[in-house]
């Protein structure tokens, strides 16, 4: 088949790298002149490890990577524990998307794929993708979109999340926190800090850390005029121990702004179009499943390909995939609030009836495995 890729990113990579081995003929359209990545850290969890096996790239994300073994969230009020999950045998990945994403492109780029740059897509008809400027592509029996959130392909109407996140990538420094976990500081659900390493970059020898704040979708302009200085002093107040990765931000140009959202494809396909990773479906990062989705979305389009024709691969990459997503997308849903919210009543049963509750057997089991990826099947693995 000729099969068209809207998007270079993770997803787009992934999907491409796994169903050029099947023998078709592949074009990936990119609307940047140069593919690049968008983001600070992020985490793979072990399901998104298995499918960079399969993709021949694992060796070189965890040769970036740092293992993470726990997810551990303190009050900033009281100091008490309010979040904590280990993973157990198999570590989470903490990683920069820079490292990720060229993991994957230099993967790519060694295959058998005709590469598009500068395609901005505005459309598609009939097999064929159009580009601002009114070009449009020759004909496709199959086109994927995997241009994320930001997609015009996608029918995905989804949900503006109130909070969303400022990020900044700093050197780690040694000794402050510990080097294997996603450690937190929360005050009530307003405020939301977090420090994760995520080893390193692409030609850096220097190992890094990425910093985020919770912000409010509209609060991005005020917390520019308000100054660095009055942030950072809020941020010292709530975490002090904080402080030697606050005081490298001395920019506010250095943090980036990420908005979220939560919506759900009821049906990933029409006719010769099928959406994987965010434009197929959108959530808060809480849950640090992002990278993950894409990648299981990826494998699993490219198992139907390889097994059916496209007629039922289409249907039968949906169903695959169902279960998983309206799982984590559940749990995106109901655990959001509790930690990124103006709720005064959600942080407070987080903290004294959800985390007692989350210390008595079987919960932290089950916890680990839902960070982990696998409290369900993936059907993609």
């Amino acid at each position: 088949m000729k099969i068209a890729i809207a998007g270079a990113g993770i997803g787009g990579l992934a999907v491409a790298i796994l169903i050029e081995r099947l023998g078709h003929e592949i074009s990936v359209f990119e609307q940047f002149h140069e593919p690049a990545p968008v983001g600070s850290g992020l985490m793979i969890q072990p399901v998104g490890l298995e499918v960079l096996r399969l993709a021949g790239a694992a060796e070189a994300v965890q040769a970036h990577a740092t293992p993470i073994a726990r997810v551990l969230g303190h009050s900033a009020m009281t100091g008490r524990r309010v979040l904590d999950v280990s993973y157990g045998r198999t570590p989470g990945l903490g990683i920069h998307r820079a490292s990720l994403f060229f993991a994957l492109y230099e993967r790519a780029r060694g295959l058998n794929l005709s590469w598009h740059s500068g395609r901005r897509v505005s459309g598609f008809d009939d097999g064929r993708l159009q580009f601002e400027g009114g070009s449009v592509s020759e004909e496709f029996d199959l086109v994927i979109d995997a241009s994320g959130a930001n997609s015009v392909l996608s029918p995905l109407k989804a949900r503006t999340l109130a909070f969303g996140a400022i990020w900044g990538t700093v050197d780690w420094v040694p000794g402050v926190l510990p080097d294997d976990h996603l450690s937190q500081r929360y005050r009530r659900a307003d405020r939301m800090i977090g420090v994760l390493p995520v080893g390193r970059m692409p030609g850096d020898d220097c190992r890094k850390a990425a910093f985020f704040w919770s912000l409010r979708q509209g609060g991005y302009d005020d917390w520019r005029r308000a100054g660095l200085r009055s942030w950072k002093d809020e941020a010292l107040s709530l975490w002090p121990e904080a402080g030697p990765f606050i005081d490298q931000i001395g920019d506010p140009d250095q943090m980036t702004m990420a908005r979220y959202s939560h919506g759900t494809l009821k049906k990933v396909w029409n006719g010769r179009i099928v959406f994987i990773g965010d434009a197929a479906h959108r959530a808060s990062p809480q849950l640090g499943q992002g990278a993950n989705m894409a990648l299981l979305d990826a494998a699993a389009l490219a198992r139907a390909l390889e097994t059916l024709p496209a007629d039922l691969a289409l249907p039968a990459y949906g169903r695959a995939r169902r279960w998983h997503v309206g799982v984590y997308q559940a749990f995106s849903a109901v655990f959001t609030p509790a930690y990124q919210s103006d709720s005064r009543w959600l942080p407070a049963l987080r903290d004294h009836v959800l985390f007692p509750a989350s210390r008595i057997p079987p919960v932290p089991a089950l916890l680990s495995r839902l960070i982990a990826g696998t409290l369900v099947p993936s059907g993609a693995i």
